[in-house]
């Protein structure tokens, strides 16, 4: 698997709402493989192969990563803004930030990175809920008239956090959630081709994810996949503050993890299961009583209905600053999903009972 394409994807500012920056990489990227590429209304892209395949498989993992965005610049030169997805403001208090202000010149977008600093106000520490309204960020201006000459209403801030190596193959950066799943994706696509998959494939980067999931739909409704698989993060239970009895234990470096629900296919975890034991694959479960919370969901419910399996990544401390993930992981779903590409195709059956 390329690193260096990973560490792009997580170095590369692209909060909900702003993603364009990354889908300009994953299109970048996926020229390698792709027959066909198309970019859609609300922005996500989609890289296909085999595309006269009557059997279409829908992967995606979604490119959007939780922040805030610039609602209003005070007479100080401060900076207010709103969440742009399930984030604690508390968190970015004391915190390095950048803020990425977009202009156009010649037709094309220029994206321009301002430093800053989630404001450490301690009175505001104190309340027991914070709101977003609570955070301010310092870019160093003097007044509104100087920091309006870099800043705009809407721009994106988040963490300003690089990718740091851990031990035993672990490694940090904020967005792993979901800038893992997309990276997996794309590589399994490029990977299955090179395997000889004969099947058609869709890699698909959402936007949208953690505000609306407008781009999941949007996307499987276009498409009409015979079925998908999302690739996502979940809840590793192997650090503080978390209990396997939730939904399963799940460690980093145990191998991608796969989601028992009824809103996944039965036949296509099998499918998934088997691939993992022929190739000493190491998997690992989730339990979701209803929902799994992904796009998985959505797509799912789109047209007449899309089968669809969940592959997971696990993750510490996400929707934080600071997440921890397992290069091995990303490589075990890489190769997973891409035997299982070579392996699926328009005579399986998806239903659980047979007639």
């Amino acid at each position: 698997m390329n690193k260096d394409f990973l560490k792009t994807l997580l170095s590369t500012v692209s909060v909900s709402g702003n993603e364009e920056a990354n889908q300009e990489n994953a299109l970048l990227f996926a020229k390698d493989f792709a027959e066909t590429q198309e970019v859609d209304a609300v922005g996500n892209t989609i890289s296909g192969y085999n595309t006269a395949s009557p059997f279409r498989v829908m992967l995606s993992g979604h490119m959007d990563e939780i922040g805030f965005r610039v609602t209003e610049i005070d007479e100080r030169g401060f900076l207010h803004v709103q969440k742009a997805g399930g984030v604690e403001p508390k968190l970015y208090f004391g915190e390095p930030m950048q803020v990425i202000h977009e202009t156009t010149e010649n037709g094309k977008p220029v994206r321009n990175k301002i430093e800053g600093v989630g404001v450490l106000d301690r009175d505001r520490l104190k309340k027991e809920r914070l709101d977003a309204t609570d955070l301010l960020v310092d870019i160093g201006a003097s007044s509104k008239e100087e920091a309006a000459a870099l800043v705009s209403v809407g721009d994106s801030v988040c963490a300003d956090t690089a990718v740091h190596e851990l031990l035993n193959g672990n490694f940090s950066c904020r967005a792993l959630d979901n800038k893992t799943g997309a990276f997996v994706i794309l590589e399994a696509a490029k990977r299955a081709k090179e395997k000889g998959a004969a099947c058609g494939v869709y890699a698909h980067t959402a936007v949208g994810e953690e505000t609306s999931g407008r781009g999941a739909y949007f996307a499987g409704a276009n498409l009409e996949p015979d079925c998908a698989i999302i690739v996502d993060v979940t809840w590793a239970s192997d650090c503080p503050g978390t209990d396997p009895a939730e939904t399963g234990k799940v460690s980093l470096g145990g191998g991608p993890v796969l989601c028992r629900s009824g809103m996944v296919n039965k036949k296509m975890n099998a499918l998934l299961e088997q691939v993992a034991q022929e190739k000493s694959i190491p998997i690992q479960y989730e339990i979701a009583g209803s929902r799994t919370h992904t796009d998985g969901d959505t797509i799912l419910f789109t047209g007449r209905g899309v089968p669809m399996a969940l592959v997971s990544i696990p993750l510490r401390y996400m929707h934080s600053s600071a997440e921890v993930g397992n290069y091995e992981d990303l490589e075990n779903a890489i190769e997973l999903i891409a035997e299982f590409l070579t392996r699926i195709g328009q005579d399986f059956d998806f239903r659980p009972i047979t007639l």
